[in-house]
């Protein structure tokens, strides 16, 4: 069976807004999919609805307006014909969902797809104020009665050679139900890093973000939309019954410019979370991505189809990789990912000349960056989740699309997307550019 080339020939984003009042309270997401959708199809005039051979869309949650597909579908203008599909791998749903579209054109099964990426924050789960009512919170205090026999510990793969340190036992023999937040510690404490270099790492993406809008390097994917500016009553929770004024957001909404160390280091640890290994706890909302809303938008076609309609792809998808380690160290998921991904396209790391890796926390991009042997020069160079926001099933395709641009913007080579993912996973796809 002959694999064909796949390409990303746009794609496109809403602002990030921030969870619980943020500017996108008061709007649906199938409403903003659509828009962005209508968008794609503004910007590439060559491409028409009815060449859209199928779409599916990234969720981690249970946001009622973002399982309505056929709404999408309907709003977009894309024909009654045009299958959809949902897909859930958590933080990483959305590039899951790029990477069914890129595989089925690989195949031959159609030419030309859409990915979609959607999440509202504030009620699904992850959080966020006025999170909805499936939301639980985990306990990741120690259990007294919770004991680890020899056979669990060998069911994950730690005799890979992935890890340049050993997992400390008393990480393996913590619960295994452990809280994002929690799995940060183990990383810090595993790799005995230091808080000023967790603080440091959200600074400088505090920075290069703010360096980024000021340029107007993130107008190329925002596309400015038209929402109702939310009402708040005094506790801090949506009036879904007032109705305020149409404005523009085309911002991400929880970019701090202005960020210190000394801000940072007043920030104390975010509760919910212990040290197995009797250390100081390190993980602060500053150093750790913020909860959000957002959606993005990718249009994928085979390189073929692409070139016969006259088009200009941003970039070519060459590798790809999915991984997973112990849940109690969900953050170095991408370190298995990667070295997959990379074996898959026959790229060695310094090859690798941009990078967008989700900054789920500092904790965990540090340590997979020294374990794959990529240097922070060329990661997130325009800032990434710390400032961005991390809504879980949009952020896989924002990475895409953000990740592309560069390529485009830069004339660069190659790059490579990565994120951790709940429950102990990682995802990476490598791209090139088709103009270098």
């Amino acid at each position: 069976m002959k694999v064909r080339n796949v390409v990303v020939v746009d794609g496109v984003r809403c602002a990030f807004a921030r969870g619980g009042r943020g500017k996108l309270e008061a709007a649906r997401m199938d409403d903003i999919s659509a828009t962005l959708i209508q968008e794609l199809f503004k910007r590439n005039p060559k491409v028409k609805p009815t060449m859209i051979e199928d779409f599916g869309i990234g969720h981690g949650g249970d946001a009622p307006e973002i399982m309505m597909l056929n709404n999408i579908s309907r709003l977009a203008g894309l024909p009654f014909e045009t299958p959809n599909f949902m897909s859930n791998r958590h933080c990483a749903s959305s590039m899951e969902t790029f990477h069914r579209i890129a595989m089925a054109i690989a195949l031959g099964e159609y030419d030309c797809g859409i990915a979609i990426g959607a999440e509202r924050m504030t009620r699904s789960i992850g959080g966020g104020r006025g999170a909805g009512p499936t939301k639980t919170r985990l306990n990741t205090l120690p259990n007294p009665n919770y004991k680890v026999t020899p056979e669990q510990r060998n069911l994950a793969p730690d005799h890979f050679d992935y890890f340049s340190v050993p997992i400390p036992d008393w990480v393996l023999d913590s619960p295994p139900y452990a809280s994002m937040v929690q799995t940060a510690q183990n990383v810090v404490e595993m790799y005995d890093l230091s808080r000023e270099e967790l603080d440091a790492f959200a600074m400088r993406s505090q920075h290069k973000q703010a360096a980024a809008v000021n340029a107007g390097i993130y107008k190329t994917e925002i596309v400015p939309i038209e929402v109702e500016d939310p009402v708040f009553d005094e506790n801090g929770a949506w009036v879904e019954g007032e109705i305020g004024p149409k404005i523009i957001f085309d911002q991400d909404e929880s970019l701090r410019p202005g960020t210190s160390m000394e801000g940072l280091g007043a920030l104390k640890p975010v509760r919910g979370m212990v040290s197995y290994g009797n250390q100081e706890l390190r993980i602060t909302a500053g150093n750790s991505c913020p909860t959000n809303s957002g959606v993005g938008v990718v249009l994928v076609m085979s390189e073929e189809k692409a070139l016969k309609l006259g088009l200009d792809p941003l970039a070519r998808m060459i590798g790809w990789g999915n991984g997973g380690v112990k849940q109690q160290i969900m953050g170095l998921g991408p370190v298995v990912s990667t070295k997959k991904a990379l074996k898959h396209a026959g790229l060695e790391p310094d090859q690798i000349d941009r990078v967008e890796f989700n900054e789920a926390f500092a904790a965990q991009v540090i340590p997979t960056l020294k374990e794959v042997g990529i240097p922070e020069e060329v990661v997130n160079v325009n800032g990434g989740s710390i400032g961005i926001g991390h809504p879980i099933g949009a952020t896989g395709a924002r990475l895409v699309l953000t990740l592309c641009h560069e390529l485009k913007r830069s004339g660069k080579k190659y790059g490579l997307i990565t994120q951790c993912i709940g429950a102990g996973q990682g995802a990476t796809t490598i791209f090139q550019s088709l103009d270098s």
